[in-house]
């Protein structure tokens, strides 16, 4: 059976808050009306000569002229949120013909099988959980499930008892020189996909329908993510907190999210907005925050 593993990514639905008042038939016509004239005026059609209109832009549509009616209770117990938001980073490994796992951090396996019975609807499909050891094997040729997030040839092999020679400073790291976001660090329900560098790596923009495919594909095709991942080399001795400012001049224009020691220096990831030059210095308390690559 040949192993294969791909990043997805699961996203929620994104929900246009309605006073109760405002429930009813004049509130979806207000939602349908304003995206019908939007589509045209804010997207840009796939082919030179396109036009975009309510009927062929559907995947983007359905999602904007969804009127959901639910109690502050049920949208908390459901999980819903303002935008689009991750709900867990997976692998997904086909282990035979109607067998995949989902390997994902720990401790999102509840929330990860929980969101896929909702989306179940009437599937003929079993979710249930399984927990794994997985060692992560550095260097080519061995076989396993391709993991790069390190920034080197590596894949994740189950349950295989392996000694570990790396210790988890030294992975982290790694991973943080890489600029592969985590979940729990660069991930939470404060940042878009996009921000974090998953569209590229998770999200489909030519498939169907999904949830919280309308503010992914608004944010893709009209305009772009405020802030972005950026590592950084940082002075001193001190590992900066998670959520430390990160200051130009005399305006925040970001904050740390990791941070690990590496060759006797201090290596960080953080989100820093779009506007700030690449090559900038930044200011982190006292000490100085500059571009690692």
């Amino acid at each position: 059976m040949r192993r294969v593993a791909v990043l997805v990514a699961a996203l929620l639905l994104a929900v246009m808050p309605l006073p109760a008042r405002a429930w009813g038939f004049e509130a979806h016509k207000f939602i349908m009306d304003r995206a019908i004239a939007l589509l045209p005026a804010e997207l840009k059609p796939l082919f030179e000569g396109g036009v975009v209109t309510a009927g062929n832009a559907s995947g983007v549509n359905d999602g904007a002229c969804a009127l959901l009616l639910a109690s502050e209770a049920a949208v908390k117990r459901h999980g819903l949120t303002p935008k689009a938001r991750v709900i867990a980073s997976m692998r997904v490994l086909r282990r035979g013909e109607d067998d995949f796992l989902l390997l994902t951090e720990p401790t999102l396996g509840e929330t990860l099988r929980d969101q896929l019975m909702r989306m179940r609807f009437a599937a003929k499909a079993e979710i249930e959980l399984e927990e794994h050891t997985s060692t992560l094997v550095f260097g080519r040729g061995a076989e396993g499930i391709p993991n790069d997030d390190y920034g080197e040839p590596a894949v994740e092999v189950l349950d295989a008892g392996l000694e570990a020679t790396l210790d988890e400073e030294a992975l982290e790291a790694m991973r943080i020189a890489a600029g592969t976001p985590r979940f729990g660090h660069e991930i939470d329900d404060r940042v878009l996909p996009a921000e974090a560098g998953l569209v590229e790596r998770a999200v489909s923009l030519t498939k169907g329908c999904y949830p919280g495919q309308e503010p992914i594909a608004r944010l893709h095709y009209r305009g772009h993510a405020n802030r972005g991942l950026r590592v950084l080399a940082v002075e001193g001795e001190e590992l900066p907190a998670p959520d430390a400012e990160l200051s130009l001049g005399e305006k925040v224009v970001g904050r740390v999210t990791s941070a690990a020691r590496s060759n006797g220096r201090i290596v960080a990831l953080a989100y820093v907005r779009s506007e700030v030059p690449a090559d900038a210095e930044l200011a982190l308390g006292p000490s100085k925050a500059r571009p690692l690559h």
